[in-house]
This record gives structure tokens, C-alpha cells and sequence, in this order.
């Protein structure tokens, strides 16, 4: 089986190449009676389709997601959904000069040496354009987290291209969407974007690291050993296309901490509730939500259609030189904002499904 469906009672199912007709997702486990409508859904996919700015691929795709099942009056029914997006301008011209030759840093090798046939058009399933499908899907499950748990709110933003990282101390969540980096730190996407031009006009592309924060999620979520919210959430990220490296609270640099500064302090709120010190958990202990914001960060590797020449061998096995021409982003990490943010809306709903199922209301008391 080739695993393209991910979730456990919330499964998303994509299909799909990049130059291929179209692409899309087919949902099911959405419960029914949730408002969904091609609308509400294409706001998501706008975010993150190409050609919006100089600094991502200039490939041209409206992106215009269809509804095809699953849903009757602006209402889910409960059987599966299925989401339709069809690819617009495709150049596949632009990939015959490497289509016997493997790009340094790509799946093309791979793939191959998996199956013995790919698709060198865009990168076939490789592509990050199969995210537009994701996209669609965690637009459903957020349409879904609106009814079921409305006090949820999912937050993606870069904060960190190549070695270059934003000032947290600068963070304001209202630049997000002011600049095309999604950053909260206005002077970092100023650097960031002369940086970025620098290396595109240079024929390199550089990698990011991306935040993605939701907000408001419930405590309980998620079950001890296998059954992780952080183990899922991990899982997902790192499904995404390029994405090489992934960190729940403080991640790798709790191995930095003692302790006594890693020990986020309870205290009882005055609405009853925990409230804690700080956050280095990233609001998951022992695999479970505590109530606060659940943070997770992705590194997203450079892209590696690149202009400059590198050394790599053809199929034939024969050493040569590639470059790769067409139009493709020179930080992936950018787009990848988008998709962080549907991957984690899956996710959590996910889970809360799972949660209702097995436990329902029997949580314990506080006070």
C-alpha cells in the first residue's frame, strides 16, 4: 500500500501530480451538518496558490477548488467529500532537458530507485503542489473545528529564512498578513526580502523554519504512547513536502534547559482552570493537550530546482551536470505557511474526534 491517507477518524486521502490534470483530496469522517461551501474553502487555497509575489514560483494556477460529494445545501452530509483542483498552466517543456538525469537534493532519485518509473514533469507526487489539496482539506476541517470547538484559532508565520531569524521581541501578530514572508517581525521581512532577491537573481534558494500555533485548543486531546497529539502533529508536518525537521515547545533546544527552567509552574486560575508559567511543553505533556497554545515548528530544506549548475548522474549512470530550469520557488518555506496551518487544523480536529468518541465528558475535575 503507498500510504496517501493520513487521520484516524478525521482521513484525508490526496491524489494527484503536479502536471497532471488535477489534483485534490477526498475527506471523510467530517461529521455532518458542518456549513462548508466552495467559497469558504477557496479563501484558504488562496493563501497559499503561486504567482501572488516576485518571491514564489510565477507558475500561474487559479487554484479554483469544486465540491463534488459529500455535501448537500451548504451542509456536510457525513460520507466522503471530495475536492477537485485542476492544474491550469503546466509547462511540462520545461522538465524534458532532466528527465533522464536526477536533481541533487530532490526525490527524483528515489523515486526511481523505488518504482522504477517517475514523473520528472514538476516532480510528479514530489511536488509541493500536492499541498493545494491539503490546504482544501484542513479548509474543511477548520469549517468543522468552527462548529464543534469555535474557541480554536490556528496561527502559521516564518520565523526564520536561511540562518536569518525574526526578533521575537519585534513579534506582531497584525503583520502577518502585511508582508509576503508572513512574518510578525516587519524588519525581518525587509532582510528577508533582499536577501531573497539576491539569491534568486543568483540562481540559489535558500530554506526556512515555519511556526504554527493553535490557539484555544482544549486540554485532554490525545492519548499516552502511541496515540500522541504531539506524535501525529509530528507526523504531519513532516508528511509536508521538503520539510526536514520538526519541534513541539521548545523542541530540540530543551536539551539546552535544566529542570527547573524547563518546568512550566501550575497555578489555579481564577475561572478554575490551570494556568501555567510558561509554555516550553508547547502544550503537550505526555502526549496530551493541557489547554494551552499548542505550538509546533517545521525546517523546510532549500528548494532544489535550481539554476546554478550541480553534479549529479542520469538513469543511464553516467556523470554529468544539471540545471534546472522553469519556474519554481526560490524559499519553498513560504508557501509551506499555508499548508502548516491546514495540516495542524486536521490534526486537532482529529483528535477531538477521537476524544468525544473514547471519552466523551469523563475528564477529571480541578478544585
Amino acid at each position: 500500500m503507498s500510504l496517501n491517507t493520513f487521520g484516524h477518524l478525521f482521513r484525508v486521502t490526496t491524489w494527484g501530480e503536479s502536471h497532471g490534470p488535477a489534483l485534490g483530496a477526498t475527506v471523510d469522517g467530517c461529521p455532518p451538518g458542518v456549513a462548508v461551501d466552495e467559497a469558504m474553502l477557496q479563501h484558504w487555497l488562496d493563501l497559499r496558490k503561486p504567482g501572488q509575489n516576485k518571491y514564489t514560483t510565477q507558475r500561474r494556477e487559479a487554484d479554483q477548488v469544486k465540491i463534488l460529494s459529500g455535501v448537500y445545501e451548504g451542509r456536510t452530509t457525513g460520507t466522503p467529500i471530495q475536492l477537485m483542483i485542476e492544474n491550469t498552466d503546466q509547462r511540462s517543456k520545461d522538465y524534458s532537458e532532466i528527465a533522464q538525469k536526477f536533481r541533487p537534493g530532490h526525490a527524483d532519485i528515489t523515486y526511481w530507485q523505488k518504482y522504477g518509473i517517475r514523473d520528472p514533469r514538476g516532480g510528479g507526487r514530489s511536488s509541493a503542489r500536492e499541498t493545494a489539496a491539503r490546504v482544501a482539506a484542513g479548509g474543511v476541517a477548520r469549517a468543522a473545528l468552527d462548529l464543534l470547538a469555535p474557541e480554536v484559532k490556528i496561527t502559521g508565520y516564518m520565523v526564520q529564512m536561511g540562518r536569518l531569524k525574526a526578533d521575537r521581541d519585534r513579534f506582531d501578530m497584525g503583520q502577518i498578513g502585511q508582508n509576503p514572508f508572513w512574518s510578525p517581525d516587519a524588519s525581518a521581512a525587509a532582510i528577508w526580502a533582499a536577501h531573497l532577491d539576491e539569491l534568486r537573481k543568483s540562481g540559489n534558494s535558500v530554506g526556512a523554519v515555519v511556526e504554527v500555533v493553535a490557539s484555544g485548543v482544549p486540554a485532554g486531546l490525545g492519548a499516552p504512547i502511541y496515540g500522541k497529539l504531539d506524535t501525529d502533529l509530528a507526523a504531519a508536518m513532516m508528511s509536508i513536502n521538503a520539510v526536514k525537521g520538526v519541534e513541539i515547545g521548545e523542541g530540540m533546544a530543551a536539551a539546552d534547559l535544566t529542570g527547573i527552567e524547563n518546568a512550566d509552574e501550575i497555578f489555579l486560575g481564577n475561572d478554575g482552570r490551570p494556568r501555567f508559567s510558561s509554555n516550553h511543553a508547547g502544550g503537550i505533556l505526555g502526549g496530551i493537550s493541557t489547554g494551552q497554545d499548542v505550538v509546533v515548528r517545521f525546517a523546510v530544506k532549500p528548494t532544489s530546482s535550481i539554476l546554478t549548475p550541480r553534479k549529479t548522474i542520469t538513469i543511464a549512470g553516467e556523470e554529468t551536470e544539471i540545471v534546472t530550469k522553469g519556474r519554481h520557488d526560490p524559499c519553498v518555506g513560504i508557501r509551506a505557511v499555508p499548508v502548516g496551518e491546514a495540516m495542524m487544523a486536521c490534526v486537532i480536529l482529529d483528535h477531538l474526534l477521537l476524544h468525544r468518541g473514547q471519552v466523551g465528558d469523563a475528564g477529571g475535575r480541578i478544585g
